[in-house]
């Protein structure tokens, strides 16, 4: 069974551009959560564009119990402001997953994984830090990557592969040759131990292609179209239809 993780950056992105505190992530994570979601996605910033730490902080009393808890974010990002980094954040709230993410402020959004040959060693010390504090690790991945010993060396437990190429695709109506390129990362994943986890512009348009091509397929992240949709749709309609399409 695929877990769908909703991703909340775009609820706080509406809540910031006006003040105040609405809409509420809180009312929104308890939302998607009746709904049927497995668990609650939020990738904190330095800029803190989005998601702050004290949302952080919030939706892990929330969620205890009751969902799965995917921290995403930059592990190389210095503190600043009130933002403490994200290993801080981690040794703080404790979440079930984090999900390392090679952004920087420059980018609207992630647009890229890990060269894992080059940056496993960098990533070692960090990937040991973050499970020694309990939390499962994935590592975000370009789809077309094939090597995967530098991840499990460095005790890496899942990867996610950055399916926005395939979106893009999908949506062109030319979408074989880049699904082909996430199975085959999928699978060489798979075949080294990790468990797969997908995301990036996923929708209710392109998931089912994308989960009946990949079997086994541990989660997905969906934020942007999933909100999006929840604006014609509702909230709860909408989390229960990506459940309906991973079911």
């Amino acid at each position: 069974m695929t877990l769908l993780s909703v991703n909340l950056n775009k609820i706080a992105v509406l809540r910031n551009s006006r003040g105040g505190d609405e809409p509420s992530l809180a009312r929104a994570a308890h939302t998607c959560i009746e709904a049927g979601c497995g668990g609650i996605t939020v990738h904190p910033r330095p800029d803190q564009r989005h998601i702050r730490p004290d949302d952080v902080r919030v939706l892990a009393q929330l969620l205890r119990g009751r969902v799965e808890y995917n921290l995403e974010g930059n592990p190389f990002a210095p503190p600043r402001g009130d933002y403490p980094g994200l290993l801080a954040l981690a040794q703080e709230v404790r979440p079930t997953q984090i999900t390392l993410v090679p952004d920087g402020d420059g980018q609207l959004t992630s647009d890229h994984g890990f060269d894992l040959v080059r940056d496993a060693e960098r990533l070692a010390p960090l990937v040991a830090a973050f499970r020694e504090l309990g939390c499962r690790v994935s590592l975000f991945v370009d789809a077309g990557t094939v090597q995967f010993e530098p991840a499990v060396r460095i005790g890496a437990q899942r990867i996610e592969i950055y399916t926005g190429p395939y979106a893009h695709a999908f949506a062109s109506g030319h979408v074989d040759s880049e699904l082909a390129r996430c199975v085959e990362t999928a699978r060489r994943a798979q075949q080294a131990g990790l468990a797969v986890n997908a995301g990036h512009d996923l929708s209710q348009a392109n998931l089912g292609t994308f989960k009946a091509a990949i079997p086994g397929l541990a989660e997905v992240s969906i934020g942007h179209a999933l909100i999006g949709e929840a604006l014609y749709d509702g909230l709860a309609t909408t989390v229960r239809r990506y459940r309906q399409i991973l079911d």
